[in-house]
Parts: C-alpha cells; sequence; structure tokens
C-alpha cells in the first residue's frame, strides 16, 4: 500500500513531520532548561506535553500549508522543474529561519518575564536602539548569527535531498485515486489543525488548565500564542489619561487619592458560624422587556415573579457588553469587557486576574454549563482565576442527553448541578457554584412536555399577541418559560435536597435577546439601545435578606462584591464592583459598552441621565431617562454633561488599567507627584 502512494504526497508528509519533531526539539530545551515543575503532579505534566504535541502538530501543519497547497496543483510536475525545487528550498529555509527566531526571542523573553512569547512584546519595538543594545549586551548574538547561517545550509541541504529522494520514481496512478490522496490529505490537515473531537477547536485557553503557570507556560506553543495574542495589540491602557482621571473613580468608589490603589479589604467582626452556600445563576439571554415581572404583557415568567417578590432585586441592573461571553467574564473577573476586537475573554493577556471567586477559602468551588468550556475561551478566564475550581461541562454529566450545540438543556443542567451540590450538602462542605443557562438562546431547543411544563402551540397563539410582548418567534417566547420553569424547579430541587435554607441563590441575565419593537414599554431605553443590557437581578435568600427592591443603579461587576458581602465572608475587592448593600455605597452607576451607528462606545447612566461617548469620533449625547422621548439635551445641561464625561472616562481607563495591572503577582503601588 505504502509503494502506491504518489511521491509528492510522501513528500508533503516528510516536510510536515520534520518541522513537528523541529518544533517538539524546542520544547524539550524549554522543558530541560526554562521549566520548573519539580512542585507539579506527574498527572499534569503528562497533560501539558499531550497538549503541547497537538499544539506543535497544528503549528507544523500550518507552517508547511502553503507549500502543501503548491505541492497538491503541481502535482507529478513538481519534481520536474529546477524552478519548484528552489521555491520549495526557499520557503522550508526561511520557515525553519522563522521558526528558530520565534523560539529564540521565546526562550529570552520567558527568562525576562516568566511567561511565553505574545503581542505585548511588539512593546520593545517601540525603542528598537536601546532593545538591540539590550539583546547584544545579554547573550551571545553574534555567535547566534553564525549559527543562524549554519542552520540555514543545512536546512538548504535537507530540502534538496528530501526534494531529490522523492523525485527519482513516479507511480502513475489513475485520476480518481489521485483524487481520493488529496481529499484525504485535506480532510487529514484539516483535522490536524482543528485538533479536536469536540464541538470546539484546539485553542490557546485550553493550556490555562493548571493552577501552576509554570505548566500552563509549559503547554503553549509561543508561535500560535503570539498570533493569537495579536489581534488585541492595540488595546493596552493610557497610562496619561488613566492618571487623568484616576482621582474620579477614586472619588467614586471611595479609594485613596494620592496613590493608585483598588485594594478594598472587607471584613466582618460577626460572621456567620456556618457558612452560607452561594449559586450563581446566569440567565441566558434573560433582559428585563422578556419578563412580565417588569411589564410584558405575555405572562411570560410567572414563576420567576413569584420569586422576585421573595428576593432581593434591582430594578435598574445594567450588564456591560450585550453577549454571553462578555458577561461571564465581567461577572468572574470584576471588570466590564471593553474590547473592540470579539471579548475580553478572548484575549490571552488579560485573563489572569485577582478576584473574589477565588477568595473562598473553605469553600468547594464549582462551574456547570451544558456545553464546552472552550467556547469563547472561558475554560481560561476561570481556570486561570480561580484555585481548586472543578468545572462540570458536556463529557462530564451522569446523564447526559444532548439538546443542540449548545450541550444538555438547562433541566438537566440544573438537574445534574443539583446531583453534586447535594453530595457536598451531605458532606458538610459549603459551596459557590456558578451555573450557565443556556436553552434561553437560539435555535430554543424546548422539549414538548417536561414535568408540568408545556411550550405553547402554534395553533394556540397569534403573531399579533407575540407582537404585543415584542417577542421574534414562538421559540423565544417559549424559551424564557421553560427557562422560568426551570429556576422555579431547581429550587424546589434545592430545598429537597437540604440545601436550599442556607444558600444564597443569585439570579442574573447576561443580557436580552433580540426583540420586536417594545411598545410596552414607557421609557426611551430601547431607542437608546441601552434596553438589552437591562437584565434582571434578584438574590433569593429568606434567610439572609428581606424581600425588597432597591431602586438604585447597579452593574455588573457589583454581584460578587454583593452576594459576598451578604454571605459574610472576608475577602479583598481589587476591581470594580461594589457591595450594593453597603450603605456608603451611594450615587451608584452603570458602566455600558455599545455599539452607536456601527461605532464603539461607552456609556453610564446616573441619576436618571444617560451619557455615551464613541471610541474614535468622540461623539458625546446626554438623555434624561424620565422621558420616552429621544432628545439630546448635552447642551441643555453642560454641568451634568462635563461630569458624567469625566465619570465615564474615568471607568472606561481604569477598566483598561486593571486589565494589565490587577495580576496575581501585584505591581508596585504608583504614587502622584
Amino acid at each position: 500500500m505504502f509503494q502506491k502512494i504518489p511521491n509528492y504526497i510522501k513528500y508533503i508528509f516528510t516536510n510536515v513531520f520534520f518541522i513537528f519533531i523541529f518544533t517538539a526539539f524546542f520544547r524539550v530545551i524549554f522543558y530541560l532548561f526554562f521549566t520548573q515543575l519539580d512542585n507539579s503532579s506527574s498527572q499534569e505534566i503528562q497533560k501539558a506535553i499531550l497538549l503541547g504535541i497537538r499544539f506543535d502538530l497544528k503549528l507544523a501543519i500550518l507552517t508547511s500549508f502553503p507549500l502543501t497547497i503548491f505541492v497538491l496543483i503541481t502535482n507529478y510536475r513538481f519534481f520536474e522543474s529546477v524552478i519548484y525545487k528552489r521555491i520549495a528550498t526557499i520557503y522550508l529555509v526561511i520557515s525553519y529561519l522563522t521558526l528558530t527566531l520565534f523560539y529564540l526571542f521565546d526562550f529570552g523573553y520567558y527568562e525576562y518575564l516568566g511567561i511565553r512569547l505574545d503581542a505585548s512584546s511588539l512593546r520593545f519595538l517601540g525603542d528598537l536602539k536601546i532593545s538591540t543594545q539590550v539583546l547584544i549586551e545579554s547573550y551571545p548574538v553574534y555567535k547566534g548569527l553564525i549559527a543562524l547561517v549554519i542552520l540555514c545550509f543545512i536546512i538548504y541541504k535537507y530540502a534538496g535531498f528530501v526534494f531529490n529522494f522523492f523525485s527519482k520514481t513516479h507511480q502513475k496512478i489513475t485520476k480518481k485515486i489521485k483524487a481520493v490522496f488529496i481529499i484525504s490529505i485535506i480532510l487529514l490537515f484539516s483535522f490536524g489543525v482543528y485538533n479536536s473531537t469536540t464541538h470546539y477547536p484546539l485553542r490557546w485557553s485550553e493550556a490555562f488548565f493548571s493552577k501552576n503557570n509554570s505548566i500552563n507556560q509549559f503547554a503553549l506553543n509561543p508561535v500560535l500564542y503570539f498570533f493569537d495574542s495579536f489581534a488585541f495589540r492595540s488595546e493596552g491602557v493610557d497610562l496619561e489619561k488613566f492618571k487623568t482621571y484616576y482621582p474620579v473613580i477614586a472619588k467614586h468608589l471611595n479609594l485613596p487619592k494620592d496613590s493608585v490603589n483598588f485594594e478594598k479589604k472587607v471584613t466582618f467582626n460577626t460572621p456567620y458560624k456556618k457558612k452560607p452556600n452561594i449559586v450563581f445563576v446566569m440567565l441566558e439571554s434573560t433582559g428585563t422587556a422578556t419578563m412580565s415581572f417588569y411589564g410584558n404583557p405575555l405572562n411570560s415568567s410567572p414563576k420567576m415573579d413569584s420569586i422576585i417578590k421573595e428576593s432581593l432585586s434591582f430594578s435598574k441592573f445594567y450588564v456591560h457588553k450585550a453577549g454571553t461571553a462578555g458577561s461571564v467574564f465581567a461577572s468572574i473577573t470584576g471588570l466590564p469587557d471593553i474590547e473592540d476586537i470579539k471579548t475580553a475573554s478572548r484575549n490571552p493577556m488579560i485573563i489572569d486576574q485577582r478576584i473574589i471567586f477565588d477568595q473562598f477559602n473553605g469553600y468547594e468551588k464549582l462551574y456547570f454549563l451544558g456545553g464546552s468550556a472552550n467556547w469563547a475561551n472561558i475554560r481560561g478566564v476561570f481556570q486561570s482565576n480561580i484555585k481548586g475550581l472543578k468545572i462540570y461541562e458536556e463529557g462530564s454529566f451522569e446523564e447526559e442527553n444532548r439538546a443542540d450545540v449548545w450541550g444538555i438543556d438547562d433541566y438537566d443542567l440544573f438537574k445534574e448541578s443539583d446531583k453534586k451540590l447535594k453530595e457536598l450538602h451531605k458532606k458538610g462542605k459549603p459551596f459557590v457554584a456558578y451555573i450557565q443557562t443556556a436553552t434561553n438562546h437560539m435555535p430554543y431547543t424546548v422539549p414538548d412536555k417536561k414535568e408540568s411544563f408545556t411550550p405553547i402551540l402554534e395553533n394556540e397563539i397569534t403573531e399579533e399577541i407575540l407582537l404585543k410582548g415584542g417577542f421574534r418567534s414562538l421559540g423565544q417566547l417559549n424559551g424564557i418559560r421553560y427557562l422560568d420553569f426551570n429556576v422555579a424547579r431547581f429550587l424546589e430541587r434545592a430545598k429537597e435536597s437540604g440545601y436550599y435554607d442556607n444558600s444564597i441563590f443569585v439570579f442574573f441575565g447576561d443580557h436580552r435577546g433580540g426583540m420586536k419593537k417594545l411598545n410596552f414599554l414607557k421609557n426611551n431605553e430601547d431607542d437608546l439601545g441601552i434596553q438589552r443590557h437591562h437584565v434582571p437581578f434578584f438574590i433569593h435568600a429568606p434567610k439572609y435578606i428581606k424581600a425588597q427592591e432597591l431602586d438604585k443603579y447597579a452593574k455588573l461587576v457589583d454581584i460578587f462584591p454583593t452576594a459576598t458581602s451578604l454571605a459574610k465572608i472576608e475577602y479583598t475587592n481589587y476591581t470594580l464592583g461594589r457591595d450594593l448593600l453597603d450603605s456608603t455605597t451611594i450615587n451608584t452607576t452603570a458602566f455600558l459598552y455599545i455599539t452607536r451607528k456601527g461605532e464603539k462606545a461607552v456609556g453610564v447612566l446616573k441619576d436618571s441621565f444617560y451619557y455615551e461617548k464613541t471610541n474614535i469620533s468622540k461623539k458625546a449625547s446626554l438623555y434624561s431617562l424620565q422621558t420616552n422621548i429621544l432628545k439630546d439635551i448635552k447642551l441643555d445641561k453642560p454641568n451634568i454633561t462635563k461630569q458624567m464625561d469625566s465619570l465615564l472616562s474615568a471607568y472606561y481607563h481604569a477598566t483598561k488599567y486593571l486589565y494589565f495591572n490587577n495580576k496575581k503577582t501585584p505591581k508596585p503601588v504608583s504614587t502622584f507627584k
């Protein structure tokens, strides 16, 4: 069989193999001379090695891809032309040289900063003269150049040898067989790049599976990691503007005025003897407009309506970014997602943060979702920040009935989550859990019947009635109804399992899904484009807090400080969230990241006003939220405009600053002179 394979196919595989061996060689060097894995378990090291091999194979295929396409196009003619040989030789020499330079710079970068090469390394090009001088004084550059010349010569000889070796004989095959070989190699290489048997491809975030950063760094491939982070290379902080606006955010959050310090320690004189459990439940695509409690005329959420009446709720709660990944990132890290490119969770340079979730000492920490944590690189956000976290995802549940692209549906997700929480309760172990729902999202895979729940059928409702509630489809209405049923059912399970009384249940929407015209609203939020950010936030804990509705502005980064304080758990808050139940928390705001006429913008809500400014053109507008008309009153309210502009800029630049300066290894505190 091997003899029947065309030589140009063998030539392709030979080059991929040797490039893979070449990258693996550098991984061995990194392991022997740069990693410090003495305190790491053999299981973690083995997992890092296997991940590294997968990354290296992906890189080998991507590196050889242009040459592979060229060879497949020319096939037998490839070995009949001297020009083709020169093209292949030059390409291979350049490829090996480029890879070598990447790895050499990676070694130096890691030795200097303890992290693999990423796009932030480009900052050293800002002063090329100094960087070059440091390079020459720190490393044997001239000897290295000689070594690189020798390497290029060796690769040149290797390329010629491989070309000549496979050009000696030519197997004649039919066009059908040739097509089979070509299709097979394309499929095989495509799988090698995808490099996963799950619904998500191999991504850099999978390398961040350990709490030991050295393990994670070892698993990475620096070339792939560099280009993954390259898209975010311009997303740094403007230090001058940050320093200008820090006094504003410091006054707003009651921080030190004379030094840059976001650290806020929270202690309690009389903590609870029995630690309360905390369960955070993210309600997918659930905005206030979708719920009958907040005025939707279709009685869409009767069960949650009743729960809210027995809970502490916030009528003016807003998420920063209208997307699930952005809301997960913000709720976990305490920092708004204001990334222009995709989401902050996909930026490998800012996921490492000091967060409250990591400070639940003595607690079991759990994350539940019906699909894969590789989605939007959320795994990296959770695992790189939370010690001892257990992730329960598709493939780790006792019973799995995959419903759609999002994995198991919410009923099964809550059911499986309850099993784990019940086990911990029986063992007397307190827990903090984060449950991420998904069924209330397209394609709205709602079952025909689930216990007492039955969906509304098409012949039971008219298009006119759906439009009254602003729903785009019957599936969307049934989606929120099914979520409503599952939330109530989850609390019933908690009571049956015994952990209800000693638990604090925190429910919040991640954003509102797309809807039709919301004619039942009596405000201008929909016209302003901020209604999709307006979501429910209620804390259900009859034992710990009385039922009431608070009419103060609140935002997503506030949920962890508020819930953790309610449980009287000591913590240090390093970011922008606030305890909404603290009597000193006044003049609250909501900070938004939106798109205004195709341009990215930020906005802030405060004192019944909404102020926004576009990021590039700097177009600003001020609106009153006490009316249902859309009128820019910026010129009519110059003082309010100025105050809101300063606060908005302060939030924006403080967020950018903390992205890069809230790492687990704290930097020296800056002071103003």
